[in-house]
C-alpha cells in the first residue's frame, strides 16, 4: 500500500491525502470533524463516451444493476441496509463517469465501505437474466419519463447529437436508445462490468468525521483482495475543431407550453484556463436574474419568461454552452435571436465590466464553496478531479484559477466561441395553443447529463 505525502494546506484550510492499494484502487481521505457524518463516494472511470455504437446505454444500465444485489447483499438490500443505518445513497451516470455515494452516520462508515466493496467484487455472482430484465425496463421507463413524455424533454439529446457529429463518443447521451437497451445481452453486461468495474479503474473518496488510519485499514480489508483488470481500452478521441463551422438548426413541433429557443455552443475543454474564462462569460451573460440576457429578454424587452446560459463542463470533448430561453406570450423567436446576437456581439467587443467580473467570480466562488461545504459534495469533487485530471488536490484550489482570469481573457473566449457559426439551435413550436406558460425547464441539460436514478 503506497502513501503520498500530505499536501500543503489548501484554500479554506481543507486538506486531503491520497493512497493507492496494490490492486490499483486510489483512496482519497479528507478529515472534517464538524459533524458526526462521513461521505463515501466511488467514481468509476466509465461513462457513455466509453460505449460503442449499437450498445449505448450500458453505463447507465449498470448504474441501476449495481443496486440489484451482489454476493452477500440480495435484491434491494443495499438500500435497506444504508437507509436502516440512517444513511442516504444514490448513483448517477454522465458522459465521463459513473458514481455511487452514501452519506452515513460516522459510526456506520464501515458498513458503507463493505457494501461498495461487495458489489465491486461480486456483482457478477448475482447478475442474472431476471435482474437484467428488471433494470432494463426501469431504464426504459426512466427514458419515457425524463425524455420522451415531458415538454422539451428531448432537447438535450437533440442538441448533443447536433453539436457532436455522428460517430463522436459524445454524440449520444448517457440514457441510451430504446433499441440498444433492448439489444443488450447478459453477456454484454458481464463483459462491460469485468472491463470497467475494477479497482484500478476507480477512485474512492471518504470525507468527514473519520479516523484516516482506520478508514484506510477498512479500505484495504474490503477492497484489497479484489483483482484489477487490464482489458480497458482508452476512450475514443473526443477532440473537435474549436468552431462547428456553420450554424446547425432544427425546428421541433410538439405539445409544449410555449415557444422555446435553445442552443449549444462548443466551448473549451474542462481543466483549462479558457474553460474558466468561458464559464465566467456565460455567468455574466446568463447566470441568474442579474445577467445581461435576463435583463434584456425578460425585464426590458419582455420577450421571454426565462433566459439562462450555463456551461456543461466536459474533459474529454469540447464543453457545451447551453442557452435556454422560453418565450413570453406570442413573442417571435426571430426577435429573441436578434436580441441575443446583439448582446453577444457587444460582449465580444467590450467584455465584462469590472462590476460584472467581480459579481461573476463571486458567484462561481460561492458555488465552489457550496460544493465543498458538505462532506458529500467534497467527496464528489475530490473524485472528479482525481478521475478526470489525475489529481484530487486540484478540487481544493479550483477557485483560485477562476479568480485569476482577466476580463480580456473572458472577452477573447466570447469572441472566439459565442458566434453564430459555432452553435446548434433548437426551436420548439407548440402544436396547439397552451393554456398556461411553462414555469421553466432550465434544468433539462443537467438532469439529462446526470442520469441519476437508482432511487427506489
Amino acid at each position: 500500500m503506497g502513501h503520498t505525502a500530505t499536501p500543503p494546506p489548501a484554500t479554506g484550510g481543507l486538506t486531503a491525502t491520497e493512497h493507492r492499494l496494490a490492486n490499483g484502487l486510489r483512496v482519497v481521505l479528507s478529515e472534517d470533524h464538524q459533524t458526526p457524518v462521513a461521505a463515501v463516494c466511488l467514481w468509476y472511470d466509465v461513462g457513455s463516451r466509453h460505449e460503442v455504437p449499437g450498445r449505448t446505454g450500458l453505463a447507465h444500465l449498470f448504474e441501476h444493476l449495481m443496486f440489484q444485489g451482489s454476493a452477500q447483499v440480495k435484491g434491494n438490500g443495499h438500500f435497506e441496509l444504508v437507509q436502516g443505518a440512517g444513511g442516504s445513497l444514490n448513483g448517477t451516470t454522465s458522459f465521463e463517469r459513473t458514481n455511487y455515494f452514501e452519506t452515513m452516520p460516522a459510526h456506520q462508515l464501515e458498513l458503507a465501505l463493505w457494501l461498495e466493496a461487495d458489489r465491486m467484487g461480486s456483482l457478477l455472482a448475482a447478475l442474472d437474466d431476471e435482474s437484467m430484465e428488471n433494470q432494463r425496463d426501469v431504464v426504459k421507463n426512466e427514458r419515457r419519463q425524463r425524455y420522451d413524455n415531458v415538454p422539451y424533454g428531448t432537447a438535450f439529446e437533440k442538441l448533443t447529437a447536433m453539436a457532436y457529429p455522428e460517430g463522436h463518443p459524445y454524440h449520444h447521451t448517457p440514457i441510451g436508445s430504446m433499441a440498444d437497451l433492448d439489444a443488450a445481452s447478459l453477456e454484454d453486461a458481464r463483459a462491460f462490468f469485468r472491463t470497467y468495474y475494477a479497482p484500478n479503474n476507480a477512485v474512492l473518496a471518504v470525507v468527514g468525521d473519520i479516523d484516516p488510519e482506520q478508514t484506510l485499514a477498512w479500505a484495504e480489508r474490503y477492497f484489497g483482495s479484489i483483482p484489477g483488470h487490464d482489458g480497458k481500452q482508452p476512450p475514443r478521441d473526443g477532440s473537435l475543431p474549436d468552431v462547428i463551422g456553420a450554424e446547425v438548426r432544427e425546428v421541433v413541433r410538439e405539445e409544449v407550453p410555449a415557444r422555446a429557443l435553445m442552443a449549444a455552443y462548443r466551448l473549451p475543454h474542462d481543466g483549462t484556463r479558457e474553460a474558466d474564462a468561458a464559464d465566467l462569460a456565460l455567468t455574466v451573460l446568463g447566470g441568474g436574474e442579474s445577467s445581461r440576457l435576463y435583463n434584456r429578454l425578460v425585464r426590458r424587452d419582455r420577450l421571454a419568461v426565462t433566459a439562462g446560459f450555463g456551461m456543461l463542463r466536459l474533459a474529454g470533448a469540447p464543453s457545451l454552452g447551453w442557452l435556454d430561453v422560453k418565450t413570453s406570450g406570442d413573442a417571435e423567436v426571430a426577435a429573441i435571436e436578434a436580441a441575443i446576437d446583439e448582446e453577444l456581439k457587444r460582449f465580444a467587443e467590450e467584455g465584462p465590466s469590472p462590476e460584472e467580473l467581480e459579481r461573476a467570480q463571486a458567484q462561481l466562488e460561492r458555488e465552489w464553496l457550496d460544493r465543498l461545504a458538505t462532506v458529500a459534495g467534497r467527496a464528489d469533487e475530490l473524485c472528479r478531479f482525481a478521475v478526470l485530471f489525475g489529481d484530487p488536490q486540484l478540487a481544493l484550489t479550483a477557485v483560485r484559477r477562476v479568480l485569476d482570469v482577466t476580463a480580456e481573457e473572458i472577452r477573447e473566449v466570447a469572441a472566439a466561441r459565442l458566434r453564430s457559426d459555432n452553435r446548434a439551435v433548437l426551436v420548439y413550436e407548440p402544436t396547439a395553443p397552451a393554456d398556461a406558460q411553462s414555469a421553466d425547464n432550465a434544468e433539462a441539460a443537467e438532469t439529462a447529463e446526470e442520469e441519476g436514478g437508482a432511487e427506489q
